[in-house]
């Protein structure tokens, strides 16, 4: 009888480690979700919270010529932009979908987007974040954007 019992025990206990360790793509939505909360509030303790301390910043992008580009940012300039943005510039980045995709330590959230200065729109395109599970949990370790004027479902 306390054979049985013990082994029930050990089962429940494994069962909830187990569903506790497993990521979802609920959990990935709500890191990109709480990372945009940080952004739209200019809360960059918020978004830090979900970064990883070298996460990596890129946007492809066409220049006016048509030549085609992929240009290298600094996420630590990013957050002093954040930080540093007039109290009076509303920047509003409207995520339109998540396509979320997990296997194993590694997630990958692509979501379409407008973005809003004042509520006047500036540009479209999507964004393509990596995901990790680290030491210290779940982090964007990577952000590639687009960035467009044009073709964009106004």
């Amino acid at each position: 009888m306390m054979k049985n019992l013990l082994c029930t025990i050990c089962l429940l206990l494994a069962g909830i480690l187990t569903a506790q360790s497993s990521f979802t793509e609920t959990d990935a939505i709500y890191i990109i979700d709480t990372f945009f909360d940080g952004f739209h509030q200019g809360d960059t303790v918020v978004m830090k919270s979900v970064m990883a301390p070298d996460m990596k910043m890129q946007t492809a992008f066409s220049t006016p010529t048509g030549a085609h580009m992929v240009s290298n940012g600094n996420a630590e300039d990013f957050i002093n932009a954040i930080a540093n943005r007039p109290a009076n510039q509303l920047w509003d980045e409207k995520l339109l979908d998540y396509s979320v995709q997990i296997d194993g330590n590694l997630a990958h959230v692509w979501t379409p987007y407008e973005f809003y200065v004042n509520g006047n729109f500036s540009h479209c395109g999507a964004n393509a974040f990596t995901l990790a599970k680290m030491d210290n949990g779940w982090r964007i370790i990577h952000i590639i954007d687009s960035r467009r004027k044009v073709s964009c479902k106004q």
